[in-house]
């Protein structure tokens, strides 16, 4: 049966720069439709394999060998801003970028065009209202949103309110995780949300949060990592991996 294509593997710089190898151990041919690294720059361990998902993480993006990066990336579809809301970048900032530097990508490129992805709470909510409120009719070709936390129904409740919101926009949840520290609770969120998204005709990608060897912050949870310390791979990620749907 043919895979349902639609789960971004978020695969950390620092594996490129100490693990490139582990890269060989990724199953190519099933759910996975992109890979990202929070970088302008594609992985060289990637080879072609899957496409790649540049983003303008933050303002230093914008300029330099970065922004090189995106203007001459062939890649189809361009992320913008990842929680700008917590990095101090104003929606009014945002909008004035956006305007300047990121929409010519889709009228001189043709590119496809993720909003900034904000966390779901409230000010993350706030952000990204106003900033589609400024951008008015040039509206982005996707919607990004991150979600985190331990309840699956609420999580898709909230994504479920987004739509509502946007319903014209397709929607890349660009992270999602449980917070959860017992195994048992995030397979059960990653599953109940990994099945609903690959159901749901208006999620268009997902990526669980993250292919890294290091925990990123306090928030994402040990039971919740997709790779060990010596680079090999959970079992949480290999039913991301090989599992549709994932089963408990």
């Amino acid at each position: 049966m043919m895979s349902i294509q639609k789960r971004c593997l978020l695969w950390d710089w620092t594996n490129t720069n100490g693990i490139p190898w582990a890269m060989e151990k990724i199953h190519f041919s099933g759910p996975f439709s992109s890979v990202s690294n929070w970088n302008t720059w594609t992985p060289p361990e990637l080879k072609n394999r899957l496409p790649f998902r540049p983003m303008v993480r933050l303002e230093a993006q914008l300029t330099g060998s970065d922004w090189k990066n995106i203007e001459s990336s062939d890649q189809p579809i361009i992320h913008f801003f990842n929680e700008p809301e917590r990095a101090g970048i104003s929606p009014e900032r945002a909008a004035d970028v956006w305007f300047k530097q990121v929409l010519p990508l889709r009228q001189h490129k043709d590119k496809k065009l993720v909003s900034p992805s904000c966390a779901s709470d409230p000010a993350g909510q706030v952000w990204i209202a106003e900033f589609m409120d400024r951008v008015g009719s040039d509206q982005p070709d996707f919607l990004g949103l991150h979600y985190y936390g331990t309840d699956g129904d609420a999580a898709i409740a909230y994504l479920e309110m987004m739509h509502e919101k946007y319903p014209h926009l397709p929607i890349i949840v660009s992270e999602i995780a449980s917070t959860s520290r017992d195994y048992t609770d995030v397979l059960s969120f990653t599953a109940q949300l990994a099945n609903w998204m690959d159901a749901t005709a208006w999620i268009f990608e997902y990526g669980v949060f993250g292919c890294m060897r290091e925990l990123a912050d306090g928030v994402v949870s040990p039971a919740a990592r997709l790779m060990n310390r010596d680079g090999a791979f959970t079992d949480l990620m290999y039913k991301l991996m090989f599992d549709q749907p994932i089963r408990m």
